[in-house]
Order: C-alpha cells, then sequence, then structure tokens
C-alpha cells in the first residue's frame, strides 16, 4: 500500500522497464475490483492501477460520492482518443450502462503513446461532452452576419444548401473558391480521401501558425519535415522549447524525457523565459529572441575544431561532394578537403561570438558543447514552435539544430532523433482519388514557392486584393479570427459576402470566427467521433482509434444505431459520416465521378459505411493488426474498438540504410556521378500514405529508389533530391536563396540591433501555451479554465522599476498596428528587454447570452472610420445559471487579453511561417486605459503585410524550370504535375 500511495504521489511520468527500476506508475486511482460483475463487490478484491483489459466490457465499481456508503456502479469502458491536442492520447470512458451517461474519463494504459497517463486536457473531455453551452443542432443565420440571430434548421437543408453550391461551382470550373480551413484535424488522412474526390485544391491549414519554420529546416535537411526523438534512451536531451508542459506532443514526450533524466540523461533547454522545463533543466541556457542559430552553429564549430564528430556517418551521409563541386569546382572532390572547408565556414561562431549575439556567457555555452560531444550518438532534440515559429529566418533555427544530429550521428539510432515517417503509420484509405488538376493561388500563392504550408495567414489580404474570392468556405474546429494574426482583417472580410460567399463554421462550441458564419453544424468532441491517428511520439510505431463512446457502448448493450447522431447529444453528429453524405449529395447521380470514393467496398454502387470506412482500412493497410485480431477471435475493426490502440513496432527503424533488394535491382540502373538507383518498375501503392517527397521518374532511367554509397552498398538512402543528407541544399539555391544553401546565421527581425531599449522598446514573445490550454477546442472546459483563465505580460524586474511598474499593475503594449493592454507579472524569470504574454487566452463574445461564457469576456467593438476598430471588456466570466450547476459556482473573472488582433501578418519569405516575436512599445497604461482594451488599425495592418511581401522571391522569377514549386518537396494534398507549371508556363 505505501509503495502504490508513493506512485499516486509523485505523478504522472515515467516507465515500466526490466531493465531497471521502475521509478513512477500513472496516476491512478486505487481500483477495489472483484471477480465478478455483480452489482454488490465482495470477495477476491485487490488493488489494481486500472482496471483489467478482461473486465472493460461489464466493470463495477463504488460511487466515490456516496462515501461512505458502498454504493456499487456498473460500467462499460470504451477505448478512445483524447481531441485536446495532437499527441493523440488515450483514453477510458466510463459510460454508466444504466443511464448511457459518460462517468468520467482515465487514461488508456494499453495506448502505446500515452501508455494510460494523461495531462489535464484528456480527463476535462467530459466537461466538453456535458457543456452547458455546446451547440447541439445545426443553427442558419437568419440577420446579417455577426448580427448574432440564429434559427434551428434540420441537417438535410443544410447539406442540400451546401451540397448545391459546391455542385455549381465544380460544375462551372470553379474549384478554386471551395475552401477548407482546418486547425490541429484530429484524424489522420481523411480529407486527403475527400478533397481530392471532389477535385478541388481547397486544403487551407494552421500550419504557418504553428510550425511552418521548423518543418521546413527539417525538410532541407532529409526531405522528411518532422523529428521523432527517442528521449527515454539519449544520453544527451536538447530541447528548444518549454516542452516538458506546453511543447509538440508534450504528455508523451514528457514522460519519456523524463524518464531519459532520471537514467541520467542531461537535459539541455534553450528558452528565454524561464518555463517549467528550463526549471528542470541541467543547463538552462535563457538568449536574445532569435540567437539560438548563433549558439548552435558555435557547438557545432566546437565539435568540427575538435574532431569530436562522426567523420564515417558524416562522410557516408552528408552531400558534401555536391558542395565541393558546386562551391569550389578547383578543389579536389574529397571528404578531407570538405572538412578543411567546413572548419574554415564554421570558424568565425565562437563561443565568444555566441555570447555576444544571445547573451548567454561563453562559458556556459563551451560547457554545452562538451555535454553535447559526449553524447556517444544519442542526442534527441527537438524544436516545433518557440524560436523557430518566432523568427524572420526561424527555419534556419531547426536546420542548424539538425546539424548538430548530423554531426553527432543521432539519427535514426537508439537515443537519437529519426524522422516522423519512420515512426508513423495512416492506413490507405478505400477508392483514393487520383491528383487533382488545379492550383489554388488563394493558400499557394507564387511569391512563396518553398513555403510549409498553405499561407493561410494572408488569405484576408489576398481577398482585399482582388486575387480571387471564395464561394464555399469551410472552418473547422478552427478559430482564425482568434487563433491567427490581424483578427480584425479576418473580420473584415468574413462579414463582406463579395469576397465569401458561404461560411460554414463546423464546431462542437461557440468561437468568435463561428459568430460570423452562415451554418454553425455541431461536429463531434473527442468522445463522439470516428478517427485514426498515429504520432510520433517515441521510438515506435503505433495507430489509435477514436470512437464514439455511447454509440460504441450502445452496440455492446444491444442497441446498435447506424447513424452516430442516435448516440450523440441532441442532433451532433460526426465529421466522417457528414463527409460522406455531403459529397453523396454533390454528386448525386454519379455524374462528376464524385460517388465512387464513397462507394462500399462490400457493397459495389452503395454508399459506404463508418464501420466499412475503417473496417476495410484495418482489415488490408495496418500490417499485423488482422493477425492480433484473428488470435483473439475478433475481426480487426473489433480488435480497435475493444483495445482502442495497436502498437505496430517497439524501438527505432530507420529506413535510409535499408539495403535494396534482388526484386529491387532487377532493372536497375545506377549513375556513375551521383551514385542513385533508378528502376522502371512503377511503384506500388503505399499502405502507409504518411507523405512523403515525391521524385517524378527520369523518362530514361525512371524513378530513383535509393543510392550506391562509397563502401559498395545499395540502400534506400535519404528522400532528397541527393538521396543524402543536404548539408548543401541545390533547392534553396536554385530557387533563389543560394546564400542559405547551408546552415547559417539569420538576422531576426527582433535582432538587438534593431531594439531601442532607451525608448522602452522590447520583444514580445507569444509563442507558448499555457499548460492547460490549446486553440478552441478547451474553451469550453470548467476545469482547464478554473486552472487557468489569465495571461499577463512577464516582465524583468529591471524593467518594471524603470517604467514604475509592480506586479497587477496594468501596462499599455504598443505594436506596429495598435496596442492591447495587460496586466504584468514582474519576475526574474525572463531577460531584460524582452516581455512575454501568452497568444492562448483572451476568448471574448459580442452578446451577453452568446455562447461560450465559461471562457469568454462579454466586449463592445466599435469601428471608428476605415480600419480603426476598437474593442473594450465590458465584464470578465461571471456565474451563471445553466444545466451544470457548477456554472453557478464560478469564482474566477479573468477572460485574459487577446492580443493577436493587434499582430500584423509576418510571413517569413521561405518558409511561409508567420514569425510571431514583435517589437513592441512599452508605456504604463492612462486614466482611459482599462484592462482589455484593444485598438487595431487595418489599414497599417494592409500595409505591413505589403512589406513583407515584398521580402519574396517568387516563383515567376526564380523559378529553374518554370514550377511553382519544387515538384520533389512536400505538399500535403499534392496535385497532379501539370498543375505545378506557373500559368505563363505551362505545357
Amino acid at each position: 500500500m505505501a509503495t502504490s500511495l508513493l506512485h499516486r504521489l509523485l505523478g504522472t511520468l515515467g516507465q515500466r522497464s526490466s531493465s531497471r527500476v521502475e521509478p513512477l506508475t500513472p496516476p491512478v486511482q486505487a481500483y477495489v475490483t472483484s471477480t465478478t460483475p455483480t452489482a454488490t463487490l465482495t470477495s477476491s478484491q485487490e488493488l489494481r492501477d486500472y482496471p483489467p483489459v478482461e473486465r472493460w466490457q461489464d466493470w463495477t465499481e463504488y460511487d466515490p460520492k456516496a462515501w461512505p456508503q458502498k454504493v456499487a456502479r456498473r460500467y462499460t469502458l470504451v477505448p478512445t482518443v483524447c481531441f485536446n491536442c495532437e499527441s493523440a492520447c488515450g483514453l477510458l470512458a466510463y459510460v454508466d450502462v444504466e443511464t448511457l451517461k459518460i462517468k468520467k474519463f482515465e487514461g488508456n494504459p494499453l495506448h502505446p503513446g500515452s501508455r494510460g497517463r494523461n495531462c489535464a486536457k484528456g480527463p476535462a473531455t467530459l466537461n466538453q461532452v456535458y457543456d452547458p453551452d455546446r451547440i447541439l443542432y445545426p443553427l442558419k443565420r437568419a440577420g446579417k452576419r455577426g448580427e448574432g440571430k440564429w434559427v434551428r434548421v434540420s441537417w438535410d437543408e443544410a447539406l442540400d444548401d451546401i451540397a448545391g453550391r459546391i455542385r455549381k461551382a465544380i460544375i462551372e470550373k470553379r474549384q478554386t473558391e471551395i475552401i477548407y480551413h482546418v486547425g490541429r484535424p484530429g484524424h489522420d488522412g481523411f480529407m486527403e480521401w475527400v478533397l481530392p474526390a471532389w477535385g478541388v485544391d481547397g486544403h487551407n491549414s494552421h500550419t504557418n501558425v504553428c510550425s511552418s519554420g521548423a518543418r521546413c529546416g527539417q525538410a532541407m535537411w532529409m526531405g522528411l519535415d518532422r523529428p521523432s526523438p527517442d528521449h527515454a534512451n539519449a544520453r544527451v536531451i536538447l530541447l528548444i522549447s518549454s516542452h516538458l508542459e506546453t511543447g509538440h506532443y508534450f504528455n508523451p514526450h514528457a514522460q519519456r524525457i523524463m524518464e531519459g533524466k532520471m537514467a541520467g540523461a542531461k537535459l539541455i533547454v534553450l528558452d528565454t523565459r524561464l518555463s517549467n522545463t528550463a526549471s528542470l533543466a541541467d543547463e538552462w541556457l535563457s538568449p536574445w529572441p532569435g540567437s539560438e542559430t548563433a549558439i548552435l552553429l558555435a557547438i557545432a564549430n566546437y565539435l568540427i575544431r575538435t574532431g569530436q564528430y562522426n567523420r564515417d556517418f558524416v562522410r557516408r551521409w552528408v552531400n558534401w561532394a555536391d558542395y565541393l563541386r558546386a562551391e569550389h569546382p578547383d578543389l579536389p572532390v574529397s571528404f578531407e578537403h570538405f572538412e578543411m572547408k567546413l572548419q574554415e565556414l564554421y570558424a568565425q561562431y565562437t563561443f565568444e561570438f555566441a555570447a555576444q549575439e544571445s547573451g548567454v556567457s561563453a562559458e556556459q555555452i563551451e560547457r554545452v558543447a562538451k555535454i553535447i560531444a559526449r553524447c556517444e550518438g544519442k542526442l534527441a532534440t527537438h524544436s516545433w514552435r518557440s524560436a523557430t515559429s518566432a523568427n524572420l529566418g526561424g527555419w534556419m533555427v531547426a536546420r542548424c539544430l539538425w546539424f548538430l544530429n548530423v554531426l553527432t550521428g543521432s539519427i535514426g539510432v537508439e537515443g537519437g532523433t529519426s524522422a516522423n515517417v519512420w515512426d508513423k503509420w495512416i492506413p490507405r484509405h478505400p477508392n483514393m482519388a487520383p491528383h487533382v488538376k488545379v492550383w489554388n493561388e488563394l493558400t499557394w500563392p507564387q511569391e512563396y514557392p518553398l513555403n510549409f504550408y498553405e499561407m493561410s495567414i494572408l488569405l484576408p489580404h489576398f481577398l482585399k486584393e482582388g486575387r480571387g474570392k471564395v464561394d464555399t468556405y469551410f472552418t473547422r474546429v478552427y478559430n482564425p479570427l482568434w487563433t491567427n494574426p490581424d483578427g480584425m482583417s479576418w473580420l473584415e472580410v468574413l462579414t463582406d459576402e463579395s469576397k465569401i460567399g458561404l461560411h460554414v463554421h463546423l464546431s462542437p462550441t461557440w468561437s468568435e470566427t463561428g459568430w460570423f458564419a452562415d451554418y454553425i453544424l455541431p461536429m463531434g468532441v473527442g468522445a463522439e467521433r470516428h478517427d485514426v491517428m498515429s504520432q510520433e511520439t517515441h521510438a515506435g510505431c503505433w495507430i489509435a482509434f477514436r470512437q464514439p463512446v455511447l454509440r460504441e457502448a450502445m452496440r455492446r448493450l444491444g442497441k446498435p444505431v447506424n447513424d452516430t447522431r442516435d448516440a450523440n447529444p441532441g442532433e451532433v453528429w460526426e465529421e466522417v459520416e457528414f463527409w460522406i453524405e455531403l459529397s453523396w449529395r454533390i454528386d448525386p447521380d454519379g455524374s462528376l465521378g464524385i460517388r465512387k470514393t464513397f462507394e462500399s467496398p462490400y457493397r459495389p454502387g452503395q454508399k459506404i459505411t463508418v464501420d466499412e470506412f475503417y473496417g476495410w482500412m484495418f482489415e488490408n493497410h495496418v500490417p499485423g493488426l488482422p493477425e492480433a485480431a484473428a488470435k483473439e477471435g475478433l475481426t480487426p475493426l473489433e480488435y480497435m474498438r475493444r483495445y482502442g490502440a495497436f502498437e505496430l513496432r517497439k524501438g527505432v527503424q530507420p529506413t535510409f540504410d535499408k539495403p535494396l533488394s534482388a526484386a529491387d535491382l532487377s532493372d536497375a540502373t545506377i549513375d556513375p556521378n551521383t551514385g542513385i538507383v533508378y528502376t522502371k518498375t512503377p511503384a506500388p501503392p503505399s499502405s502507409n500514405i504518411t507523405p512523403l517527397p515525391y521524385f517524378e521518374p527520369d523518362p530514361e532511367r525512371g524513378r530513383p529508389i535509393g543510392i550506391k554509397l562509397e563502401d559498395g552498398s545499395i540502400v534506400t538512402g535519404f528522400p532528397t533530391p541527393s538521396r543524402r543528407l543536404e548539408f548543401y541544399s541545390t533547392t534553396l539555391r536554385d530557387w533563389g536563396w543560394p546564400e542559405y544553401a547551408i546552415p547559417t546565421y539569420i538576422h531576426s527581425h527582433v535582432h538587438p540591433s534593431k531594439i531601442d531599449r532607451s525608448k522602452n522598446e522590447a520583444v514580445l514573445l507569444s509563442t507558448f501555451r499555457l499548460p492547460t490550454l490549446i486553440h478552441t477546442r478547451s474553451g469550453n472546459a470548467k476545469w482547464l479554465y478554473e486552472i487557468s483563465h489569465k495571461n499577463p505580460v512577464w516582465i524583468h524586474t529591471s524593467d518594471a522599476e524603470r517604467l514604475g511598474l509592480r506586479t497587477g499593475d496594468l501596462i499599455k503594449v504598443v505594436t506596429e498596428i495598435g496596442y492591447f493592454v495587460d496586466r504584468v507579472w514582474v519576475t526574474e524569470g525572463i531577460r531584460p528587454g524582452v516581455i512575454a504574454c501568452s497568444h492562448h487566452l483572451g476568448r471574448w463574445r459580442l452578446q451577453e447570452d452568446g455562447g461560450g461564457r465559461l471562457s469568454t469576456a462579454l466586449v463592445e467593438l466599435k469601428q471608428e472610420g476605415q480600419g480603426e476598430w476598437r474593442m473594450r471588456q465590458l465584464h470578465g466570466i461571471r456565474p451563471y445559471e445553466s444545466d451544470d450547476p457548477d456554472t453557478s459556482r464560478i469564482w474566477w473573472e479573468d477572460a485574459g487579453v487577446h492580443q493577436n488582433l493587434t499582430f500584423a501578418v509576418h510571413p517569413d519569405p521561405i518558409s511561409g511561417m508567420h514569425c510571431w516575436h514583435q517589437k513592441v512599445r512599452l508605456e504604463p497604461a492612462g486614466p482611459n486605459d482599462r484592462y482589455g482594451d484593444i485598438y487595431v488599425d487595418t489599414k497599417r495592418a494592409h500595409e505591413v503585410y505589403r512589406e513583407w511581401l515584398a521580402m519574396t522571391r517568387p516563383a515567376s522569377k526564380v523559378s529553374p524550370n518554370g514550377m511553382r514549386r519544387p515538384h520533389w518537396l512536400l505538399r500535403p494534398f499534392r496535385p497532379a504535375r501539370e498543375a505545378y507549371f506557373l500559368p505563363e508556363k505551362k505545357s
């Protein structure tokens, strides 16, 4: 009992391991189990971490609210997947078999990524299911957009209206006027099934407010755009983020970071703020924002000049010969000459130079360099948002971070860092449509030929410039008016029906963007929908199954339903069934060729059902699952319903050093100059449709499939033009950016030389989340808002003293297009000259009863002249009466401040990433300033957009082959090759 209690007190982290002492167990309650599923618990009782899986179908436990009486409750435990961030952690829903109500959510111990351990957002799914303000029925606008007048309509009415518009646009060849805009999708591969079937290049995402920079830096090295670190087995963990509490896949990663640390790994954190992660680091470096690259290159220089790098790995896998041939044609092409040039290239990046740029001491940078030098090829690195998403040239931070993995040989090995594709599995969908033949310049403009990915933040400006219009615009669990910078420009186009004809908002809850929609269609939260998910959480590969838990509970109880609306509250639907039905109605007679994608693979000509959709994928395209299911007498779908997840592989498994088979080489040719191996055999359809770079087959030699190395081995290599890791990027060189072809240092737009502190100028950091909150998905979770509901401005004590500010005082933060007023938090946990304010709070509504009262302030929004907007909070969050008695007990008032409205768009000219850092001016609030006040000038916002647009090098000027974008480079929803050509270059 003592050990069990200790484990509960210690918390969430740790992993069972037979090779060392088990440090921690998941956060659990001590379950009293019985051997018989009776209503009374009697004999054979024992304490367990989790209910045993064989009892999930019928589980009994005492009701804690009835204590001290021992009242037994019977549940069926249904596994599903959390929907509140992209980690896709497993959940177990406890469904009361008598009331068919969900009692609680806990972790699914069989989920390989989260292993039964969840952050606060997982259990808070219960709040979202039973949110008294949620939208339960389809709504249609009854007045002007934004007026707040709605009428309830039927699903049939909404579907027929939307389908008719889309059908008309397709028939009239206006496919580019259909745009689907999503935040974190919460599913893998599904819209890649839907949108190509429509023949539209209509996908738009939040990627360039999140991760474009990191993706670009990764892809320029290895073609693949996401890392997969093996934190648990690393000797050194290097993070550029507040990773333990707010980073990418933070719960599964946090578990393994702490496991690695407890096993002896050194944790190094670069974070300007003293985050929770930084507080646990062995070495915390607090650099001036944007100087991270200087530090990384100083470490690289140390490894190079001291010879403490993996020469064999670099010689074998880096495209050093390409560099020498292109940049030093007078030198012999030898590795020794490359090493000589490498030393010359990076000699300038001394510890002293990095210290001058970053403000971190040369002694600490040297100490960190020596730790990394001793990693023995086990360096796990990660950067996703933070510096890569905040700075002009932030993509180079990721490129230089990966440089350290290359130099240490820590790629695709235990304790190192892999590519996400090696640890991710998206099963092929049935009847997949061919690549579309159109290119949408509203999302993929010519100015950004190397972007990762859609330029979503620029859509309002493109529409204002008359670059096009949108006939049907879907916003799906996404809130661009609030999440994106320059939200008032979004409001202006969302209310202009000449620019956006029909706005359909797919959401389970009210939002700022939804308020300006024509339809609000209620979609299911994480417990009310089907999806497959697979994420690169660790060294291994898994797939998880999100399922509507009440539907599955009813099936178990002999009450099967044909449509998820019959199990969900109100008329809440799930998206799989919605998109199938909408697609079916777009093509009612099959004449457009759309219907065939959505036909059952088992019943020709009939509409596919949700069970057939997932059953077919699980049967045919998840290796090992059919066999595992058969051993238990189950179908693959039944297996996933029962357990919620399936592990395809444990451990590291890179693909770049995989030898080509005899079959691969049967008709192969090898280029004598590059060593690249080609075959004329067409590639078979892959069971794993995780996006990969694509290389068009050469007319003479066929498609590239591998590379012959200097030692004679013939292996797969990397999906890059050279089939190697690209220290020297011919893509950057050939597409207009030769000065950045190798890892180098780019001054950020907030470099110290651009900040005049004598004028109270500072750098504003906003690229961090409060640990419990993420975009729109948690706005309706009372437990989370009780924990975290304010976002004060962090300010260093010296700056606060100069301004005469104390904690709790108001400050006016003046940006280039407006200002916001917030309270300050005076702290030593941030650099002087830098302030910080999380951009994940500050929700608002325009009507007292406008929905979302749990998390929003009531505001007054006024337009003063053309493009000038003022927002003032009338009151914060207040208690209110509802079906949930807890809403009358709300004790907090603060809803935070919506600073994003005051940010102009800053798209990096290469990656397309919005550079979140701002140069701001600080002022003590004046007598007329109130907490939450916001002023924005959208005319000035458009001018700033034009200034950043002028930094680009458009494909029309730099394309070496008449294409809009390098054809090999990753692009979601890749169109057919013919769509890649610039309009004047089409052939």
